[in-house]
């Protein structure tokens, strides 16, 4: 078995300045900050969604609401794939009512994490409504979703892995695709 090829598709500085080119298309899209609230999709959306925060705070000197959603038994394999789903804990101490939910996620891939989050999120309220933010979009959609907000389109294999490396000790801030070894011949 070969190692599996990993590619950087986005270091630090070019993540930096997508999450700052987003929260300028947020700002103006919205018209400002003030019915916005986020929501990170726990695990890699959360980083993003409290950076995201930081810099629509120094755009436009509001302290955006930011929560968490943990998807696991919205999945719709929970039932099929996951004998012990491990439930972690959405964290959405704010009404979403009326609100305008900004849903973060690191990678949007099939589009099926979203439609969880999505379910998830109707069990806290009613938003005015939702628009999704990624920092990855890597494309293979099985369901019919697309994010407004996009760091970077990335093509891949379906069988990739797509990582984003945030807040790590052992590595710098980055995207990483690691590619498949499915053509080995094997």
């Amino acid at each position: 078995m070969k190692p599996m090829a990993e590619r950087v598709v986005m270091d630090a500085d070019e993540i930096s300045r997508a999450l700052r080119r987003m929260a300028g298309e947020i700002t103006e899209q919205n018209r400002g900050a003030k019915a916005l609230c986020l929501v990170g999709i726990r695990r890699g959306g959360v980083p993003l969604a409290y950076r995201l925060r930081v810099l629509l705070r120094e755009l436009e000197g509001l302290d955006v609401p930011v929560g968490s959603v943990d998807i696991n038994l919205y999945r719709d394999d929970v039932g099929t794939s996951l004998a012990a789903p491990i439930v972690g804990r959405s964290d959405l101490h704010f009404p979403l009512d009326d609100r305008v939910v900004l849903l973060i996620d690191d990678v949007l891939f099939t589009g099926r994490t979203v439609r969880a989050a999505i379910d998830a999120l109707m069990d806290y309220g009613r938003p005015r409504s939702i628009q999704l933010c990624c920092l990855i979009d890597r494309g293979h959609r099985e369901l019919p979703i697309a994010a407004q907000y996009v760091g970077r389109e990335v093509h891949t294999a379906y069988d990739d892995r797509v990582d984003v490396v945030l807040d790590s000790d052992d590595r710098a801030d980055c995207a990483l695709v690691i590619e498949s070894d499915a053509d080995d011949g094997a």
